[in-house]
């Protein structure tokens, strides 16, 4: 198992967290708590996801409880760089069309003028 990793970047207007390793049930709460730490009212929320390998049930509950709580705050998630595995946990569970997704970080700040 490859052990998750964050580090988040303040933007003007937002937030990006670049993540990696494996998102399951066993670490998904540290990231939650890490974005919930880092995350101001009316900020919008990038979480770079290029670095992730794998995604379980628990991390896909995570992302939707994360837009959950953003927009509640203000705020837009968008999730850039989504890679194959967790690309298809996303896609099979129908989740997909739910996210504001986008092939890069740069594209994801560009597009909603976080830069």
């Amino acid at each position: 198992m490859s052990p998750l990793t964050y580090d988040r970047r303040d933007l003007p207007g937002g937030l990006l967290i670049t993540v990696g390793g494996e998102l399951d049930s066993t670490n998904e709460r540290g990231l939650e708590s890490f974005v919930h730490e880092h995350h101001r009212p009316g900020q919008d929320l990038i979480l770079d996801l290029g670095g992730l390998t794998f995604i379980d049930s628990r991390g896909l509950y995570l992302l939707l409880r994360l837009d959950a709580a953003v927009r509640e705050r203000g705020g837009a998630l968008r999730l850039a760089a989504v890679q194959d595995a967790p690309a298809r946990v996303l896609r099979i569970s129908g989740a997909w069309p739910a996210f504001d997704i986008h092939p890069d970080a740069e594209t994801a700040m560009h597009a909603h003028g976080t830069t």
